[in-house]
């Protein structure tokens, strides 16, 4: 939402006093694996939602730049305001509201400086919980080589796991798995693999500001919720 809490208080502020149909670019909310696992959900498929853990990794160097002759801004911590935890994190913490329909409420965390020769954190695991009691967990890095396993979502319930394997990203596709509770047995799931996410977003919003009834699925004051709870996860510095 912004590189600093005080930035994003100013932004949820001035959208309340003007009325601005706001909304934050999380993408993850528009993978169709992620919407097919909301549905499952909140039709019980899963039973009671017990936990969710999400791996969310890549391999970020010094040298990466987002347009050739670019400056690595996503390393500067006065443009990004932190590192992993920063820039990965918040698209986590959203899926599980998303997921949930639930905010997590606790959260802490731990940072790493470990590989990566730069001022910000190259990786962080983060847990949290909702509510009514639902755990999460996060693992976020920039320091995980692409040619690993590096972006996995699982929702674990009393009657079985959704594991979502390669949908955590900006690229469409990926694999959604069922493993039953009671037999084991592990089913894939089918969904939309050739839909962007990043598409998926861009046409929501444009509907959105066409059709107001869309708008309730945006909120400002949710995403400042996310946003405080970096600050919380970064400690007594995060909320800079």
């Amino acid at each position: 939402m912004a590189a600093s809490l005080g930035d994003a208080e100013a932004i949820a502020a001035a959208v309340q006093a003007g009325g601005t149909f706001y909304g934050t670019a999380f993408d993850q909310r528009h993978h169709p694996a992620h919407r097919t696992m909301r549905a499952w959900i909140a039709a019980g498929r899963l039973g009671t939602v017990t936990a969710i853990r999400i791996v969310y990794a890549c391999w970020l160097g010094r040298d990466w730049a987002a347009c050739p002759g670019q400056a690595n801004w996503r390393i500067d911590p006065a443009q990004a305001g932190g590192g992993a935890l920063m820039d990965l994190a918040p698209h986590g913490l959203d899926l599980v509201d998303f997921l949930l329909d639930e905010s997590i409420s606790d959260i802490a965390a731990l940072t790493q400086a470990k590989a990566q020769d730069y001022a910000v954190d190259d990786g962080a695991l983060l847990i949290g919980r909702t509510a009514s009691g639902t755990l999460a967990s996060l693992h976020v890095a920039y320091n995980c080589p692409d040619a690993l396993p590096r972006r996995r979502l699982e929702v674990v319930g009393t009657r079985g796991l959704l594991a979502a394997h390669d949908t955590m990203g900006q690229t469409a596709g990926g694999r959604l798995t069922f493993t039953d509770g009671t037999s084991g047995r592990v089913e894939p799931v089918a969904f939309d693999g050739e839909a962007s996410p990043f598409t998926a977003q861009v046409r929501a919003f444009g509907s959105a500001l066409r059709r107001p009834e869309e708008r309730a699925a945006y909120s400002a004051a949710r995403d400042l919720h996310t946003m405080r709870l970096i600050a919380r996860a970064y400690g007594p510095a995060g909320g800079a």
